[in-house]
């Protein structure tokens, strides 16, 4: 198990910063798009082993609009930022235009009013009409809307490949630390209900090596390192809470992988688990805390 978990991410991993160092804010966003599709599916293959069916094609539509509207704020926010010299009539006409923008909330309202469609004219028994809901709403809540975030924090000036990279990296040294410490010197378990194979000695390792990470990226950064191991500190923790949230998820539908895309990894969901929340965690803290003092 251990060989095909690090032959698929040496074959990944060098991919995927390629996209993100290399490729512009669009064709990440058709990755985020196209992960985002895969995991959604795997996590309503989770509810229909209980016995909640989604309205799969709507809510997938959905998460895709929801990341181009991500796309296209960042494309906005770049054009304001960009350093050219407007009139004043352009920077009205701007302003308004930018009001008049859909944003990516106003996806998740046109989701629930297509719930509402459905529900209305579907052809299924009504005693599926709130488990689908349920499970369809959660899955774009839960997986889709945070996952988008990795658009926004990539398009987030010059730094922000740079950044997303950091977001990711944390994770990727976290989970390596945390499965090779825990397997060698994990005695005391985290949360046996959720995972019986976490471990706080796992734990530990993964926040400490998330802090190294932050340590390394400073010299290629122009963040001051309080920041990157501020940034550092909350992703980690955010994305052992997803971890968990993911093996939770799991263990109510009683499967012990989401699906088997990824040979030692399990699905692509069990892969980006922890992502889904420390990606947006730290794109929150770039803009609320670290930006207002840049």
């Amino acid at each position: 198990m251990t060989w095909k978990r690090v032959a698929t991410a040496v074959v990944l991993i060098p991919f995927v910063v390629g996209i993100v160092l290399w490729g512009s804010t669009a064709i990440v966003a058709l990755a985020v798009g196209l992960v985002t599709v895969l995991a959604l599916f795997e996590y309503f293959a989770l509810g229909e082993a209980i016995g909640h069916r989604a309205y799969r094609f709507w809510t997938a539509s959905c998460a895709l609009l929801i990341i181009y509207l991500q796309w296209l704020t960042t494309v906005i926010n770049g054009t304001k930022m960009g350093g050219f010299v407007y009139a004043s009539w352009e920077l009205k006409v701007g302003v308004y235009l930018t009001r008049l923008m859909p944003h990516a909330e106003d996806a998740v309202f046109l989701f629930v009013l297509g719930i509402a469609v459905i529900t209305l004219f579907t052809k299924r028994p009504l005693v599926e009409t709130l488990p689908a809901a349920g499970i369809s709403s959660s899955g774009l809540i839960l997986a889709a809307f945070p996952l988008s975030y990795a658009v926004r924090l990539h398009g987030a000036g010059t730094q922000g490949p740079a950044m997303l990279l950091f977001a990711m990296v944390i994770i990727w040294v976290g989970d390596t630390a945390a499965y090779f410490v825990g397997r060698s010197f994990g005695k005391y378990k985290l949360a046996p209900h959720l995972s019986p194979k976490k471990t706080w000695e796992g734990t530990i390792a993964s926040f400490v090596g998330s802090l190294i990470v932050a340590v390394v990226f400073a010299r290629y950064m122009t963040v001051p390192l309080g920041h990157l191991l501020g940034m550092a500190a909350v992703g980690n923790v955010a994305g052992q809470v997803g971890d968990l949230l993911e093996s939770a998820y799991k263990r109510s539908a009683g499967i012990k992988d989401s699906g088997s895309i990824l040979p030692g990894h399990g699905g692509v969901l069990d892969r980006i688990d922890a992502l889904i929340l420390a990606i947006p965690v730290v794109w929150y803290y770039w803009i609320v805390i670290y930006a207002p003092r840049s």
